[in-house]
């Protein structure tokens, strides 16, 4: 990360004077829109009877929120320096951490992963054709789409190992293998995946890969199940387990080239894991907020729980490293800005490596402090955990992105490190 020496201005974390209203807007809407929004609607799921699907009123009550967000302008933030969203990375990161205090924070300004890094794909390699069948109706919210790279019998961590084939056809692709932990594809708006697959064999071992659109209704695509996650299967959302058997798609599906799936995987990951970053932030502080407040009003022995053993140490902790890792965000979004997504892998991969383990601990503190019911359905804090954990897998696991960091500090003293590469990793769950 030494480039912030000969770029001084990455210190510069400050919002522009632009976007200050905006972030002023957006939390007011999280606190009276979404907030009361989000409870009725998990109200309503729990007595859903269709698993992967959605209760009478749910949707009305998302689409209601989603419209109001859109009429309002609070809508597609996460697209940097574009026609469609406009706000720069740093910006966006201030923004994305209020919305990471919500569930549906992100989807309600149509936001979320993993419809972002689709839209993102789309946006910068997508043809007009393309675009206008599927890039317009995620960018209006109307449909959900998915990530599909993660395979169950290769470690999919090294993009390198993708098995699944895609064999031309005269004007066909033609798909076979499988998939699994395709987040998002068990919801039934979700109508396009992007997949990772091996067209070139023979080619360099960066040029094999390439990323093809799939609709969900192609003919020979079967949703397995769902893959749990800690015993949750997150319907209707889910992670899925896919087979693809003689799939057959246009060969005007392709994504910008055959061959160039890791160049298309670098543009959509970078940007993607540094929002999930941001989001952690935004839950991190909502589990320090619960700590607090449990801790002050239960008491145990006479006594407040905040004030029993080392509880007040993980406040002051949880403070420290929630705002340690909020300014390695903000820095590494900045180098995203001021550098562009290739020069600022580094700082990415740091922000994803260290932040993800943090919030979990702090989100474990809470638990502890609230007791059973820590891990009870009647706190967010269990879904919290199992989501954090869980990022610490996705989008490439914590040991890829150490070994990024690690590589880069090594070469500023010793040359190229053993074992550098064109790739730093990819997902091993496709984008929860």
């Amino acid at each position: 990360m030494s480039a912030a020496l000969e770029h001084p201005e990455l210190f510069d974390l400050r919002m522009s004077e632009e976007a200050r209203p905006l972030l002023e807007r957006v939390t007011a809407f999280m606190e009276e829109v979404v907030a009361p929004m989000q409870e009725e609607f998990f109200a309503l799921g729990a007595t859903r009877t269709e698993r992967w699907g959605y209760a009478p009123g749910q949707l009305e009550l998302l689409d209601a929120a989603k419209a109001e967000a859109r009429e309002a302008g609070l809508w597609n933030f996460f697209l940097p320096d574009s026609d469609v969203g406009g706000l720069t990375n740093l910006d966006y990161a201030y923004i994305a951490v209020e919305l990471g205090k919500y569930p549906l924070g992100s989807e309600s300004l149509n936001c979320s992963a993993p419809d972002t890094g689709n839209m993102e794909v789309l946006e910068r390699v997508g043809t007009p054709e393309q675009k206008q069948r599927w890039l317009e109706p995620l960018l209006a919210g109307e449909i959900r789409s998915a990530f599909a790279m993660t395979e169950p019998d290769v470690a999919s961590s090294d993009a390198k190992n993708v098995e699944m084939r895609a064999v031309r056809d005269g004007d066909e692709y033609v798909l076979d293998g499988e998939k699994y932990f395709i987040s998002g594809a068990g919801d039934p708006r979700c109508k396009i995946l992007i997949v990772m697959c091996r067209t070139n064999p023979e080619a360099d071992a960066y040029r094999q890969q390439s990323q093809i659109l799939v609709p969900m209704d192609a003919p020979g695509l079967e949703v397995v199940g769902p893959m749990t996650v800690f015993g949750q299967d997150d319907a209707p959302h889910g992670h899925m387990h896919l087979r693809f058997t003689d799939v057959r798609v246009p060969a005007t599906n392709l994504l910008l080239g055959e061959g160039r799936g890791f160049e298309i995987s670098q543009l959509r990951l970078g940007p993607g894991r540094i929002h999930h970053c941001m989001r952690a932030i935004g839950a991190g502080e909502k589990a320090l907020d619960l700590l607090i407040r449990r801790g002050r009003h239960r008491e145990a022995f006479g006594k407040p729980i905040l004030s029993l053993g080392k509880n007040m140490e993980l406040v002051s902790r949880a403070r420290l490293e929630l705002d340690a890792c909020r300014l390695m965000v903000l820095q590494a979004a900045r180098a995203m800005d001021v550098l562009g997504t290739a020069e600022a892998r580094v700082y990415v991969s740091g922000v994803k490596a260290l932040v993800p383990e943090k919030i979990c601990k702090i989100i474990d503190d809470a638990i502890q402090v609230f007791g059973a019911t820590g891990v009870s359905q009647w706190t967010p804090l269990a879904s919290m955990y199992m989501s954090q954990r869980t990022i610490r897998l996705a989008d490439g696991p914590d040991e890829v992105h150490h070994h990024v960091v690690a590589r880069a500090e090594v070469a500023r003293h010793d040359g190229p490190a053993p074992g550098r590469g064109e790739s730093d990793g990819a997902n091993v769950f496709s984008g929860p």
